[in-house]
């Protein structure tokens, strides 16, 4: 015998003790979806058999219960449930979660039930328990069903109930199998010129063959109406026989609308007021054939609520739908999708007020719906209305699924006039989107957090990082709006085993040949600040991509989020000449972009690392130089004025030598740091060295390799060379000895004129190796930029020998987890996703940043 049961219920297994509930739990569920009262009864109180604890046992039998429907889980309860009030809790429990309630009720003989109760030691208790409680369940029988209960199995026979099986029937809304494409088109409401004006710009070709025409994609792509065929438009017959073809040829789907829903009333003679375009329907079908109208009803009364598609990604509703009503199934659903979160009230033009539970939707899932209409369509939190208001006068607007590209036809007239007007926003208005991020909230980047990203499936930040991070974003950070991604972090390569050296090129270069990274680009690594540059084409764009209100066209930002420049003028100067140079240069026109965000490093030093070097770096220069001074001078003094034996001279000489060693690397050392430091007095004393084009327009570019980066770059670098610089590479092979040993000629010649170093990375913006993701970039710094790093004598044999113990592992896990959110925000914000989900990933790297890993590496 096979059990029919939703996919998403609460089952509730009603049945006397030794009914043999357990076993059949055990046999046709997960040990995972079951819930029994007796284990609950053992964990509160170490014995199942205690009654005196049933009270706190089925208090976690009900809080586990709801923690697994809320999560969308099917639960079985495993009790006796033969009384009405035990089961009234449950159902409501279902209702509460929007879950379907079952009940699956085991009633053998009841001598069976005495002869296992018998043979069980735990079972203590005399007959008439188990002849109260099959009392209790015959009463029982007839009403279960009032009492909620949406499926019903009742099995007697041992035979079947050994026999039985569960079959999982996945719900009517459960469309996740569907991956698309799709094209969601909205409240159409009569307009079948439009509909097939819509439908041909879609791609979509009629069929003339069958007894009805109708339309198909030549791709495969499927249309998805979203309610609302009916009522106050021209031809609601001709939309009722396209969209019913459709659906029949498998071309389309459809959820029901409100208006249809209520024209199905009509037609089969219930009572309701003809009003908001429903006798334009009524007299529109007048002329239509009995069979017709019965068929038109039939197909609009079996319309569900709601689909979930592609895997749980998209959910389509007339109306919309929160996310814990998604792939649900109850009465409060369907009223939800049909007309969403209204208040009760109605506004000063007799219209329902709803909530907009859109500005506070924070669900995975992309949802698109109809129902109100409006001006424009507008992403909100993942969610968009596309009923434009055709049948008012507006537009007949689709959505191209995956691509979320929107096409839209003009109404030919206006059919019906609207009770509320449609008053387009004024064109420099923020977005609806940019309107709901003018608040962010704390609760999305404060405690301990789990982060999903795509190149790496789970990033935990802790809750102190979290706090340091909020500490740094509220204080210094720039405006949010402009802070769309942070750079990670850089590895050096595994510490060289050279004499004299600490890192080397061929350690960086073997660890991507161990990878199975064969080409490699190696660039000169600036000796400069790292700088994030995001770059509009004009106000305007600042305003529709941003939301910018202030008149800025753009942003240079640190690192850690914080403003480049102090002075606002400075900073207008750098963006305005960048911006000629990417004009001059036809950046714009090649990017068909009209913004785009750079990675670059910007030269010298800014003033607050300046400061850094001038009163840190060279005070240390200058003291040591001081000291070994005066060391030098005693140890001259004392050579003239003493006549040594040859082993104290000998000594003397040794010390003599170590003195002008070490006062060779204190120079060396000053030598170093004086290649960052030059006076700044306006625009011309900088040097902007950009390295990635991150994003421009709608799209990242991270599927591009790091060779197609730096040729973009140096576009407008050729229009300004005198500002900005290409940055030096070469593509080495990292298995083939003589190009490995030209980056090594290359890396010693660019440090001994007192470079910094090389930065060598994978061909490959994201690249992968035998073990996964591999590091985004490793720099090699130069012996003597390594002074400023660890001290002017670090090459002395005592110091190199404890700086090679030097762990890289820690470092090398932040530089990845850095780099997968810092690729998830851009993202992100490419696709438009809601400024919140932008920001948990750029604060989830300053988090990362205050993790305790050596700076020095």
């Amino acid at each position: 015998m096979k059990l029919t049961i939703p996919e998403l219920s609460l089952v509730v297994l009603i049945g006397v003790s030794g009914a043999g509930k357990s076993t059949f739990a055990r046999r046709c569920f997960r040990p995972t979806e079951i819930l029994s009262s007796d284990y609950c009864r053992g964990l509160v109180s170490d014995d199942e058999n205690d009654q005196a604890a049933t009270a706190d046992a089925f208090e976690v039998l009900h809080f586990i219960a709801a923690k697994r429907l809320a999560a969308g889980r099917l639960t079985v309860i495993d009790a006796t449930n033969v009384q009405p009030d035990a089961r009234k809790s449950l159902v409501a429990l279902a209702r509460q979660y929007h879950c379907l309630p079952v009940a699956l009720v085991l009633d053998p003989p009841e001598s069976l039930c005495h002869e296992r109760n018998r043979a069980r030691a735990d079972r203590d208790f005399g007959p008439n328990v188990i002849r109260n409680q099959r009392s209790q369940l015959k009463r029982s029988l007839r009403h279960l069903e009032r009492e909620g209960f949406r499926h019903v199995h009742v099995l007697s026979e041992p035979a079947d109930i050994a026999a039985a099986t569960v079959i999982r029937q996945p719900l009517w809304c459960n469309l996740k199998h569907e991956g698309g494409p799709f094209d969601l088109i909205g409240d159409i409401h009569g307009c079948y010129d439009e509909l097939s004006e819509l439908l041909a710009r879609l791609g979509y070709q009629r069929q003339d063959g069958g007894a009805e025409p109708t339309y198909r994609h030549p791709e495969g792509r499927k249309a998805i109406f979203l309610g609302d065929l009916v009522d106050r438009g021209p031809n609601v017959p001709a939309v009722l026989r396209l969209v019913m073809a459709m659906v029949g040829s498998g071309d389309a789907l459809c959820v029901a609308g409100d208006h249809d829903v209520k024209l199905v009333r009509a037609l089969r003679g219930r009572q309701v007021k003809i009003s908001h375009g429903l006798a334009e329907s009524l007299r529109q079908l007048e002329h239509e054939p009995d069979d017709f109208r019965e068929r038109a009803a039939a197909f609009l009364d079996e319309r569900v609520s709601h689909y979930v598609l592609d895997g749980g990604r998209l959910v389509v509703a007339h109306a919309g739908l929160r996310e814990d009503l998604q792939g649900r199934g109850s009465g409060r659903v369907r009223e939800f999708a049909l007309y969403g979160d209204t208040t009760g009230e109605t506004d000063d033009y007799g219209l329902p007020v709803r909530h907009n539970w859109a500005a506070d939707y924070r669900g995975r899932a992309w949802v698109v719906y109809g129902h109100t209409p409006t001006p424009a369509a507008e992403w909100l939190n993942r969610t968009i209305c596309i009923d434009t208001g055709c049948v008012f006068g507006g537009a007949l607007t689709a959505l191209r699924y995956p691509e979320k590209a929107l096409i839209s036809v003009a109404a030919r007239s206006e059919y019906y006039p609207p009770v509320r007007p449609l008053r387009p926003e004024p064109p420099s208005a923020p977005s609806a989107q940019q309107r709901a991020d003018e608040l962010l909230d704390l609760a999305d980047v404060t405690g301990k957090r789990i982060l999903q990203t795509t190149l790496q499936p789970a990033i935990t930040l802790r809750e102190e990082n979290a706090a340091a991070a909020l500490e740094a974003i509220s204080r210094f950070a720039v405006d949010p709006k402009w802070l769309i991604y942070l750079p990670p972090t850089m590895s050096p390569p595994e510490t060289s085993a050279r004499a004299d050296w600490l890192e080397f090129p061929t350690e960086a270069l073997d660890y991507y040949r161990r990878q199975g990274i064969a080409e490699v680009v190696c660039q000169e690594k600036h000796m400069g600040s790292r700088a994030v540059i995001v770059l509009c084409r004009d106000e305007e764009t600042a305003l529709r991509r941003f939301g910018v209100e202030d008149a800025s066209t753009g942003i240079v930002y640190t690192r850690t989020g914080r403003r480049f420049f102090n002075d606002p003028v400075l900073e207008r100067g750098f963006l305005d000449r960048l911006r000629q140079a990417a004009t001059a240069c036809g950046f714009w026109e090649a990017l068909a972009a009209d913004w785009f965000c750079l990675d670059a490093e910007l030269m010298p030093w800014s003033a607050k690392a300046q400061d850094l070097v001038l009163n840190q770096y060279a005070a240390v220069g200058a003291a040591a130089r001081a000291s070994l001074g005066e060391i030098g001078n005693a140890l001259q003094s004392a050579r003239a004025r003493i006549d040594l034996d040859p082993a104290a001279d000998a000594a003397l000489a040794r010390l003599t030598v170590d003195y002008q060693q070490r006062l060779e690397a204190a120079s060396r050392y000053v030598e170093a740091y004086r290649h960052y430091c030059w006076p700044v007095r306006g625009l011309n004393d900088l040097k902007l060295a950009p390295f990635h084009l991150l994003a421009s327009g709608d799209q990242t570019h991270f599927e591009q390799n790091h060779r197609w980066h730096l040729e973009q770059l140096a576009r407008p670098a050729a229009a300004d060379p005198e500002w900005i610089v290409a940055t030096p590479h070469r593509t080495v092979m990292s298995d083939d000895p003589a190009s490995v040993s030209a980056a090594v000629d290359w890396w010693l010649a660019l440090t001994e004129s007192g470079g910094e170093g090389m930065v060598i990375k994978p061909l490959a913006y994201i690249a992968r190796g035998r073990r996964g993701l591999t590091q985004p970039a490793v720099k090699c710094r130069g012996r003597d930029y390594l002074r400023i790093i660890y001290g002017p004598e670090y090459t002395r044999p005592e110091h190199l020998a404890r700086l090679r113990k030097r762990g890289l592992s820690a470092k090398r896990g932040l530089a990845l987890r850095e780099f997968a959110l810092g690729v998830e925000a851009l993202e992100r914000f490419a696709r438009r996703e809601p400024l919140r989900r932008v920001h948990e990933c750029v604060f989830g790297i300053l988090a990362l940043e205050s993790e305790p890993v050596d700076p020095r590496l």
